[in-house]
């Protein structure tokens, strides 16, 4: 079939020849040249039954355009037009071209444009070779608005694929010329508008700063105003990425060509542009003339040096690391490092966004160093940079997680105390005021929902792992320390329950002794006889605190611990949790030995009723004990050898006191120490579950497709891609670049919760989250 319908093609090729000769002659040029539409070609031979076909065959701007039709394979019209293409009549209109003012009204296609700022006419003043050599010297221009090109009037929304990478107004479709002129008579505003549309308006106020402001005269006045259009549209539109580095170029070359009039130097300034034209050209000036290096040259020293790179803590919090990195420069250097001028000649020369730009060699006359290809004294600025960056490894990790905000509670914890913003200083201003009112007129008895109060979240359900850390942490970072406190404590507190500060804390790498473990399960038993009776006595607490004060094995801050963590105890209901398991171990001498413990907590309060005789029954059955012999044992305990101070109170006594004389309690003094290591190892709490256990990282791989997994095999080769190379990776395994980059962070959250792809311009692969992805 194919064959047959290339055989009809050249019969009407030849048909059409033929009729020509034998046509009376008409105003053909001579040189006309016919071209068969390639893509309706092909669709014919797709579809040889479609019912009609239409082939144009397109000529030069000159030539006449010739038509002719098939149906069902049949040669049926032929039609000849003389009339020119409004496309080539716009090509070929040689009106001068302007430059419209703001202020100045103008009406193209019925659309009035009141604030000026753009190229309007044919053609631009062209100049002799080479007296311009950062001009394309054929009187166009990416963004002269040429209104003998079609326009159809449309929003200044839409958009087709004519607004490709490089924009220009003449290749735009005549919709797209209709949208970009509505935009142009719009306030310039509007961020949801096509990017693309502002590019070609700025290559005009491109070309206006760096060709007419050397071509003719532009006053300071002007020039000063075209510097804040472009700043305005910075600010605009700052989703742009790659506006935003044209923009702040062509605004460090505004300050460049006109220094006395514009300044730049924010450090802000040097990197939202990416480019390093003001960073070398200051760096050489400060150099030259033998000042030190300022913490924001230093910061970009760091930043632009190409041998080495930034890793993602410093990408993905660049504020963060910006303010601390500069803290830490001007701790450790003072006003800064001093630099010898170096051989190197500065040469800085000018990319433009237009494509009807060449490069622009900047300041020809100067003669200055170039510091910045020194490598010795960015030696000094990278410890610097990687003790920043490692200060906000965490915080750039939870910044990485999914809907996480660097004003949540979580993220403010983790920001070094040199960088604390002003709202989380109030924060713990806030924090600190109320947990000094509790320790002062409570112990530091708190409820948690009253703590959660106090960082302006709600209670969480439960209190797993990360709450608990967040708690500590946050309690930490303030100031205090808090009880329970699962690393040293063994448990967690429970949303409806309490907990309690105290001053100072726990060293940030305090490491528990085996007194203080000891200790601490003394106490949470103790607390447990304490409780039998539903009430606990003064004399009770007081013997506690004693097991506490009086051991001089304990630091200060131990000390501190375990009264809050005694504090806490005798508030909280009393619990066996994890108890069982570890009795079983014991042997018949050690369970006596804790017998005597509890009996000794159980008479401190000088009364026993018959309700914790039952209780202590129940105990001595849980520890293996006979439980007939509480009361004897109790008798027994409270009996001195020499001096028979206590007496037991019986169901039938109707008066008396019960007393303890102290020696009795030093005679039970050495069990008690005896005791402490066994309690250790046998009431040791077992540690709460997470609603949902940590998952460990899977083999890399697993949970991606195959796709998936060879792109991600192939990324880790290097640490920084650029991004038009990810996108070739991308279609080789036919995938699409962004949703590629998605899947794969969506992977590595679900094993180690955190992204292992940085997308900023360039993709970076942040070796240390691939690392993790290891297992």
């Amino acid at each position: 079939m194919g064959f047959w319908i290339f055989v009809i093609m050249l019969a009407v090729i030849w048909l059409l020849f033929t009729k020509k000769k034998k046509s009376p002659p008409c105003k053909v040029n001579s040189k006309t040249i016919t071209k068969i539409n390639h893509s309706s070609k092909q669709k014919s031979l797709n579809n040889p039954d479609s019912s009609v076909i239409n082939m144009h065959s397109q000529v030069d701007d000159d030539d006449e355009l010739a038509t002719f039709s098939f149906v069902n394979g049949q040669a049926v019209e032929y039609s000849a037009s003389r009339q020119p293409s409004r496309e080539s009549a716009a090509r070929s209109n040689t009106t001068p071209a302007r430059w419209v003012k703001p202020g100045e009204s103008i009406t193209i296609q019925n659309v009035v444009i009141n604030h000026g700022h753009f190229y309007f006419g044919g053609r631009l003043k062209t100049h002799s070779s080479g007296e311009y050599g950062y001009l394309y010297n054929d009187g166009s221009d990416a963004s002269l608005v040429n209104d003998a090109f079609p326009i159809e009037p449309i929003s200044r929304h839409y958009y087709d694929e004519s607004l490709g990478y490089w924009p220009t107004f003449a290749t735009l479709s005549p919709r797209c010329r209709g949208a970009y002129l509505d935009w142009l008579a719009s306030d310039r505003s509007d961020a949801s508008c096509p990017v693309g549309y502002v590019f070609i308006y700025f290559y005009g106020l491109e070309r206006r700063v760096l060709a007419d402001g050397t071509q003719e005269s532009i006053s300071d006045n002007e020039f000063k105003a075209l510097f804040e259009e472009i700043s305005r549209l910075r600010t605009v539109f700052q989703a742009s990425g790659s506006f935003q580095h044209y923009a702040t170029q062509l605004l460090e070359m505004m300050s460049i060509l006109r220094p006395k009039l514009l300044s730049m130097h924010s450090e802000s300034e040097y990197f939202s542009s990416r480019s390093s034209i003001l960073f070398r050209l200051n760096l050489a000036t400060v150099v030259d003339k033998g000042q030190p290096v300022c913490a924001d040259l230093a910061l970009a020293w760091i930043h632009y040096f190409p041998d080495y790179t930034l890793r993602t803590p410093a990408r993905r919090c660049h504020s963060e690391f910006s303010a601390l990195f500069k803290q830490r420069y001007t701790q450790k250097y003072g006003d800064g490092i001093v630099v010898k001028p170096n051989k190197t000649r500065l040469y800085l020369s000018y990319t433009p966004a237009s494509g009807t730009l060449r490069e622009l060699q900047v300041k020809k006359q100067m003669d200055l160093p170039d510091p910045s290809v020194l490598k010795a004294p960015v030696q000094k600025l990278i410890p610097v940079a990687e003790s920043c960056i490692n200060a906000l490894d965490a915080y750039s990790r939870y910044l990485g997680k999914k809907d996480a905000s660097p004003s949540d509670v979580a993220a403010i914890m983790l920001l070094p105390d040199e960088i604390l913003t002003e709202d989380a200083e109030h924060l713990f201003a806030e924090f600190k005021h109320w947990a000094d009112e509790k320790i002062r007129e409570h112990s530091g008895l708190a409820t948690v929902a009253d703590f959660w109060a106090r960082l302006g979240m709600p209670v969480p359900d439960k209190i797993n792992k990360k709450e608990a850390e967040l708690m500590q942490n946050f309690a930490r970072r303030a100031g205090y320390g808090i009880a329970p406190d699962m690393r040293y404590h063994l448990v967690r507190p429970e949303p409806e329950g309490h907990i309690v500060l105290f001053p100072e804390g726990h060293a940030e790498f305090y490491v528990p002794s085996a007194e203080f473990t000891s200790v601490s399960v003394a106490l949470r038993l103790g607390a447990m006889i304490a409780q039998i009776d539903k009430r606990v006595d003064d004399a009770e607490q007081v013997t506690l605190e004693k097991t506490i004060d009086h051991n001089d094995a304990l630091s200060p801050t131990e000390k501190r611990s375990l009264h809050a963590y005694l504090t806490w105890r005798l508030n909280t209901p009393a619990n066996q949790a994890g108890l069982k398991g570890k009795i079983e171990q014991l042997s018949d001498k050690e369970k006596s030995t804790i017998g005597n413990v509890i009996i000794s907590v159980a008479c401190a309060d000088g009364k026993i009723d018959p309700a914790e005789i039952k209780q202590l029954e129940k105990i001595y059955t849980s520890l293996g004990l006979d439980s007939s012999t509480v009361t004897s044992d109790i008798h027994r305990l409270s009996t001195a050898e020499t001096t028979p101070t206590a007496t037991l109170q019986t169901p039938s006594a109707t008066s008396g006191a019960f007393s303890l004389d102290g020696r009795i309690l030093a005679r039970h003094e050495s069990d008690t120490t005896d005791v402490r290591q066994l309690l250790s190892t046998i009431f040791t709490e077992d540690e709460p579950a997470d609603e949902s256990p940590a998952e460990s990282p899977s083999h890399t791989g697993a949970g991606l497709d195959e796709a998936h997994h060879q792109l991600y095999q192939r990324l880790l080769e290097k640490e920084r891609w650029a991004r038009n190379e990810v996108a070739e990776l991308c279609q080789q395994f036919n995938l699409m670049l962004s949703g590629a980059i998605e899947a794969i962070n969506d992977w590595s959250f679900e094993q180690v919760d955190a992204p292992v792809l940085d997308d900023d311009d360039d993709i970076y692969v942040d070796l240390e989250i691939a690392q993790e992805l290891k297992g």
